[in-house]
């Protein structure tokens, strides 16, 4: 391990947040430093945002000591409903059951898939420790919020004493050692990467409220997936009301070009959603106001940026992860825990090497599998619902049907989504 490392990290988010603790305590010689433009006493616990945490996220955030604080306003994952609204051949022709796939916890043998809890949740207690973290070693660690960086610069060996190194602009340029880049944004709002596409496709978000559906409380903690004509929508389960009524958070995607949902009033949405969802899910009774985002893909072929041409020494020491690497769709909302993922696998590979470029080439290779597999498989579930082609709704269903009969694959399945590709 270099023992005078220095490290910024940009971007206070869960991902930036979460590389920070884990290098703070795997690297106890290196410098770090955590920028982020908002101010440290923003209360971020209160943004409502809705993530999906697979199981080795929650695993990541209990080595770090702060699930304890996430958990109380978390609901755990305890199964997964797939299925499609449109009618499949098994169900016209066949006169069978629409297809369905349920993923339960206890058939695979663990307590449960992950979490669902809000982005405040989350970040709220991940700021908390590194503050903690901060006034404890305020010689090696940092937490320069309101400080925006402007720019970063890869800097070649002749310019930083033989080592290389990178300069961060933040309103005065200082040098580090390494860079690593966590803060992403929405897709709308992102310069465009090496690999992009837009999908024509709004995410409508929001919560509703749920009476129990057909299968009662035996499928409380459930998350539903339900392809439908324009898209997929999926309910994510929220803490329950004050009344004890059932929540959900609602992911709502259609087609930009042809939108079924900007003009509609919330009760004709409410209405609507009613008619689309399995009946497992239950009568939805109240729905909050809706936000809506653009949907596609953005994302770099490398998570270490490259050096221009011409320059000396191959590669740069500016590293790229989470949104800032990869913006994917949210069919499979796994787009934290991959970058989570990211940054366990740096930090990992920081403490196995004397050498940051090796270790750097390393985890390039190391996480090529995990993020391409996510990248083209999400691409192409969202390119699919833009598909006209015939027998395609039959196929999904027949991919549905076989999937729930096999356990084997159900099992691998799961263990995807849990841990991503090892």
């Amino acid at each position: 391990m270099t023992p005078d490392l220095s490290l910024a990290v940009v971007g206070a988010g869960p991902v930036g947040l979460t590389l920070a603790l884990h290098a703070a305590r795997a690297l106890p010689a290196a410098r770090i430093s955590v920028f982020d433009s908002r101010p440290a006493e923003l209360d971020v616990s209160r943004d409502p945002r809705t993530l999906a945490l697979a199981l080795g996220s929650v695993q990541e955030f209990e080595r770090l000591g702060v699930w304890p604080q996430i958990a109380p306003n978390s609901v755990p994952i305890a199964a997964v409903h797939v299925s499609q609204q449109q009618p499949s051949m098994l169900a016209s022709v066949l006169r069978l059951p629409e297809p369905e796939l349920l993923l339960t916890a206890q058939d695979c043998g663990v307590d449960r898939f992950g979490a669902v809890a809000s982005y405040g949740a989350i970040v709220a207690p991940l700021q908390a420790a590194w503050l903690a973290a901060v006034a404890a070693e305020p010689g090696r660690l940092a937490a320069r919020f309101a400080t925006p960086v402007a720019a970063l610069k890869s800097l070649p060996p002749a310019e930083s004493g033989g080592s290389g190194g990178v300069e961060v602009d933040a309103g005065i340029a200082e040098r580090f050692d390494l860079a690593v880049v966590a803060e992403g944004g929405v897709f709308a709002l992102q310069a465009r990467k090496s690999l992009t596409h837009d999908y024509r496709q709004t995410a409508w978000v929001g919560q509703v409220t749920l009476q129990p559906g057909a299968a009662g409380p035996a499928l409380a903690g459930t998350a539903y997936e339900r392809f439908t004509p324009h898209g997929p929508a999926a309910l994510l389960p929220l803490p329950p009301a004050e009344n004890g009524a059932r929540r959900a958070a609602l992911v709502w995607c259609v087609d930009a070009d042809d939108d079924p949902v900007q003009d509609l009033t919330d009760m004709q949405r409410l209405a609507l959603l009613n008619t689309m969802f399995h009946e497992r899910v239950g009568r939805l009774t109240a729905i909050t106001p809706l936000k809506r985002f653009a949907l596609g893909l953005n994302a770099e072929r490398t998570l270490v940026e490259g050096r221009k041409q011409g320059e000396a020494g191959g590669r740069g020491r500016v590293v790229r992860i989470g949104n800032a690497a990869q913006t994917l769709h949210p069919v499979a909302g796994q787009g934290l825990n991959l970058g989570l993922r990211d940054a366990h696998a740096l930090v990992a590979s920081l403490q196995r090497s004397p050498d940051i470029d090796t270790a750097l080439q390393r985890v390039e290779w190391q996480r090529a599998p995990d993020r391409w597999t996510l990248i083209a498989a999400t691409d192409f579930l969202a390119r699919s619902f833009t598909w006209r082609l015939p027998g395609l709704t039959s196929a999904r269903g027949l991919g549905l049907a076989g999937l729930q009969l096999l356990s084997p694959a159900k099992r691998l399945l799961a263990r995807q989504m849990m841990f991503g590709w090892r």
